[in-house]
């Protein structure tokens, strides 16, 4: 749990770097000072794939910009930060059921908040910080009632369907962008969801780290191409459309459907009597992630002369 947690402090914290690195680099000569808004009032730029939306571009990515960000060190250390992230991710998934793991990166969301509120001087309204509170509840619920990872290695089928998934959510990807402006960021974001959970039961069906063994197994290939994909779709997404819209697709698609997958197919359990705490304390967390959406690219410094929030 400690890694799991680790994970989403690492992941949110590196949002907020990044995005104050790129707004640093887009400040440069060629941006004229200027950065660009989502059409939800978020600011661009909070991640290296987003960061072309913080030079007030609609889509594609700025690749000047990308390397002047780069010499920023906040956004190397954000890069470090999603580095240690993924590795603790990892460490998680390979000891607790993926559930409890998917419920905890989601609250990266909350930590986000809490970093842009301290470091960007954003102004979090009251349901926000009970938003975040409600986080914090669910996954105290989650860890008191999560039991050990499921003991089922998980069937050559499930590896394969795995790798089908990867490559669906990819070709779907490449339809939802042809979608209107309304649906197209949520169902990016929910195609991004679905390769981030391909990830996480992926990590679970790589049973040994020998070569031979990764080489040959399709849960490496479903890892590898999920991920790719999630980032692509996720980026796609946040240029385009609204932020809130696609982090929330987002959190929906990388935290339901793994934990049916655990449960169903690889054996995941709470405590003994203990499964109703784990269901409410899953839903209550992914409730309060879905409420800190919008923190899916880090908010712009609040503007001293705006009224504060309720």
């Amino acid at each position: 749990m400690v890694c799991a947690l680790g994970a989403a402090v690492c992941f949110g914290t590196a949002t907020v770097l990044q995005a104050i690195a790129a707004r640093a680099a887009a400040r440069g000569p060629e941006s004229s000072g200027s950065s660009g808004d989502s059409p939800d009032g978020s600011s661009g730029g909070a991640s290296g794939g987003t960061s072309a939306r913080a030079s007030g571009r609609a889509s594609g990515v700025d690749a000047a910009l990308l390397l002047r960000a780069l010499r920023e060190w906040r956004y190397i250390a954000g890069l470090a930060l999603d580095g240690v992230g993924f590795v603790l991710q990892i460490a998680a998934l390979r000891s607790l059921p993926i559930y409890t793991v998917g419920a905890a990166l989601a609250a990266s969301l909350a930590v986000t908040a809490v970093v842009a509120a301290w470091l960007l001087h954003v102004r979090l309204s009251g349901v926000e910080w009970g938003a975040v509170a409600v986080v914090c509840a669910g996954l105290a619920m989650l860890g008191l009632a999560s039991g050990e990872e499921g003991d089922e290695a998980g069937s050559t089928a499930l590896k394969y369907a795995m790798l089908g998934t990867a490559v669906v959510v990819l070709l779907l990807g490449a339809l939802a962008g042809r979608l209107p402006d309304r649906g197209r960021a949520l169902a990016l974001g929910l195609g991004a969801g679905f390769g981030f959970g391909v990830v996480e039961v992926s990590v679970r069906l790589i049973d040994g780290l020998t070569p031979s063994a990764l080489l040959t197994n399709p849960a490496t290939y479903a890892l590898l191409l999920g991920g790719g994909a999630a980032f692509l779709l996720l980026t796609s997404a946040l240029q385009r459309g609204s932020v809130t819209a696609a982090t929330a697709g987002m959190v929906i698609g990388e935290t339901i459907g793994p934990a049916v997958v655990g449960v169903v197919w690889l054996g995941d359990r709470t405590r003994e009597g203990l499964a109703w705490l784990a269901v409410l304390g899953f839903a209550v967390a992914v409730a309060g992630a879905l409420a800190l959406a919008r923190f899916g690219e880090a908010p712009v410094e609040a503007d001293e002369s705006e009224p504060v929030a309720p």
